[in-house]
């Protein structure tokens, strides 16, 4: 089980049975506002309230690795791109979705809606 805190800490509850232990498994210093898992469940998106987007690998036990800056685009939300998990759609505030390729953070495709998105 992964979950977030407020202050952008990442943890995993690795449960068996009646006993659980927690582990810290990145501090992402934002607010995080989504996790999501890709399709085969080795790669996890994590994006932040400010709309920065990670990419966290739980068999690599290593750090959220920053895929897109919230800061320059204003990203609403992010998601995988199925069938697979080499790539994730996104959304800006100001209504531009882009297809990002998950192995380097280039964009490889943008549409403007010419409209503001909003989340419910």
């Amino acid at each position: 089980l992964y979950f977030s805190a407020q202050e952008g800490m990442l943890f995993f509850y690795d449960i068996k049975g009646l006993q659980y232990e927690m582990k810290i498994c990145a501090d992402i210093l934002q607010p995080i506002s989504s996790l999501l898992f890709s399709p085969d469940y080795t790669t996890l998106l994590v994006v932040t309230d400010q709309g920065t987007v990670y990419t966290y690998k739980p068999a690599h036990s290593g750090e959220a690795v920053k895929l897109l800056d919230g800061c320059s685009s204003c990203f609403l939300a992010a998601d995988f791109l199925t069938p697979g998990d080499e790539y994730c759609v996104s959304v800006t505030i100001s209504g531009e979705v882009q297809v990002w390729f998950l192995e380097d953070g280039t964009c490889l495709s943008k549409l403007n809606l010419d409209i503001e998105v909003q989340v419910n």
